[in-house]
């Protein structure tokens, strides 16, 4: 039985949209930094860097740069003393909020299953 044209096309498509979503999310530490901001709306630096354990600060500088080129985070300047920097999803990057509770619950359930408790 072969595919109709339509339907490969759609096929691709829709490979081609999870390619695109995983060059955008590829890496070790991105879905960990999207998620410590995603679970608390702001954070510094500092409290990523506590949040995402083993990852380093020239890293965690890299990967929020890459973020925030992707419009998926900003990043505000304020004037405190010492100077605060502060993270937090924008609009398109809120947009993966049921993702992350979604992969959330799932490793939750999985860890449960595989080990037999939370």
């Amino acid at each position: 039985m072969e595919c109709k044209p339509e339907f490969q096309d759609d096929r691709k498509k829709e490979m081609r949209a999870v390619h695109d979503a995983m060059d955008v999310l590829n890496g070790k530490w991105k879905i960990y930094i999207i998620s410590s901001i995603c679970h608390y709306n702001k954070r510094r630096f500092s409290d990523i860097l506590e949040d995402v354990v083993g990852i380093s600060n020239k890293m965690l500088s890299k990967e929020l740069k890459e973020l925030e080129i992707n419009k998926l985070i900003k990043r505000t300047v304020l004037e405190t003393q010492p100077i605060t920097v502060q993270y937090e999803l924008t609009e398109h990057g809120k947009t993966l909020k049921t993702i992350i509770s979604n992969l959330t619950d799932w490793g939750m359930k999985h860890r449960k299953e595989i080990i037999g408790k939370d």
